[in-house]
């Protein structure tokens, strides 16, 4: 049976949405200018009263509907935002806004910024998540089930074991999106082709220091045709999907009634169908796998576009500012399900346990194999189990009572002992203790995460 629940979160986004807004895109372009004002005064570059006047600008500053006017008129997407803050400065401060550097310059360090705030909360929903599937593995590190290889039932795993899968790879995830912070959150202050013409060393300098301000490094060779920092990371974010997309297929699968082992818990009022009234669909599952899937597609779209030819090409950057955009969009669309589906998934442990059941023994050939292996040698004991699963497939018997007609079989082993060797339970190797051990990684990773934000 379903779970039933309130969940009063449901598709909680934890500010994404609004970081991910035109208000916050502005708001930062606005935020990277003044720290490169104020860098640039440091350095002696543009006087310190004209920096802190920029500085001291808001957006509410500025006059978004003659932003909206200019763009129309002149057809650029950044021009417009330099002219309404250079009118709201004072004259002084006027003169060196956007002073040295290119449109790219600002644009691409922005969006790297709101990447690294937004990768801020998706630790949040990672940590969530890492401790709902602790408590799935330690709450199930013993509730037997049928492993599976190639569609069909190979020998018996838990429950708890299958979700230390998940946990592993996710926090593999995890290390790597923490590993690329350095090379993809950079900030790109190189001018129009990235050598500093206009600036010189003073402009390395400065580059630096906006880095610092922002909580971000600086590119060492700040190219506006280097593209492969944003690969890297929608690849990572994708890798992370990835997991969490294997989950929800096996949810999504096991969940049919035929298996019955997991399934989602569903709200009261929820309708699977228009037609027909008894369909509780996977919703969470469904949409981790939809958004999961068009995601995959997005790296392999920037690689075509990173090797565009020469110092700059806006068919390209401007192509990476809607894959960057639309990656992170998708990548919240899964966690948000994930973080619930971890939460409130319902598992279904009579079934599991009536399903590795049902070739009635025959799962465990493997066991019985190898204690025959003791005291025959493998390769006579995989012949004689062999034969003995064959007999099954052809005449239809149990397992159990195709090995209690074996004389062989018989001598070396009493009714007792075959019956123990064929119980699912008895062949399940170290999965309780694999799972009961990465449940405990994955809380300390989630730690380690809270305490990172």
């Amino acid at each position: 049976m379903r779970a039933l629940y309130d969940s009063k979160s449901k598709l909680d986004d934890r500010g994404i949405k609004h970081l991910l807004s035109e208000e916050n895109r502005l708001r930062t372009w606005l935020k990277v200018e003044q720290a490169l004002a104020l860098s640039q005064a440091e350095e002696g570059f543009i006087p310190m009263e004209a920096a802190r006047d920029i500085a001291a600008r808001r957006l509410e500053d500025l006059d978004l509907e003659e932003m909206a006017r200019i763009k129309e008129k002149v057809g650029h997407g950044f021009v417009p935002f330099v002219k309404v803050l250079v009118k709201a400065c004072s004259p002084e401060g006027g003169k060196y806004v956007h002073y040295g550097i290119t449109t790219q310059n600002i644009q691409q360090t922005s969006q790297l910024y709101i990447a690294k705030e937004v990768t801020a909360i998706y630790q949040s929903f990672l940590a969530d998540i890492l401790r709902s599937l602790a408590d799935l593995a330690e709450d199930n590190a013993d509730t037997v089930m049928a492993g599976r290889t190639h569609g069909k039932h190979a020998i018996p795993i838990t429950y708890g074991y299958k979700v230390s899968v998940w946990i592993s790879e996710l926090m593999q995830s995890v290390d790597r999106l923490a590993q690329c912070s350095d090379r993809v959150f950079t900030v790109m202050m190189g001018g129009a082709v990235g050598g500093f013409n206009a600036t010189g060393e003073t402009g390395r300098r400065v580059q630096k220091r906006v880095a610092d301000r922002l909580g971000m490094t600086a590119m060492e060779v700040p190219s506006r045709n280097m593209s492969q920092m944003k690969i890297e990371y929608m690849m990572n974010l994708s890798l992370v999907c990835n997991t969490l997309h294997k989950m929800a297929e096996e949810v999504y699968y096991t969940g049919v009634e035929e298996f019955g082992e997991v399934s989602e818990a569903f709200t009261p009022g929820t309708i699977g169908s228009s037609t027909m009234p008894q369909k509780i669909n996977p919703k969470l599952a469904k949409g981790i796998i939809a958004n999961s899937q068009k995601l995959y597609s997005l790296p392999t779209t920037g690689l075509f576009s990173a090797v565009r030819m020469f110092e700059g090409d806006s068919s390209s950057y401007m192509l990476f500012d809607g894959l960057l955009e639309e990656a992170m969009e998708l990548t919240t669309e899964v966690l948000i399900r994930a973080e619930e589906l971890t939460r409130t998934l319902c598992v279904n442990k009579e079934r599991m346990l009536s399903n590795v059941n049902i070739n009635k023994g025959l799962d465990n050939s493997e066991h019985v194999m190898m204690c025959v292996a003791a005291k025959l040698g493998k390769d006579k004991a995989h012949e004689l189990m062999y034969d003995k699963a064959m007999k099954v497939e052809r005449e239809g018997k149990d397992y159990y009572t195709v090995l209690q007609e074996d004389p062989t079989l018989r001598s070396m082993f009493t009714d007792e002992e075959l019956k123990e060797m064929i119980d699912p339970a008895s062949y399940t190797g170290l999965c309780g203790t694999i799972a009961r051990e990465m449940a405990a990684k994955a809380r300390e990773k989630a730690e380690e995460l809270t305490a990172e934000q």
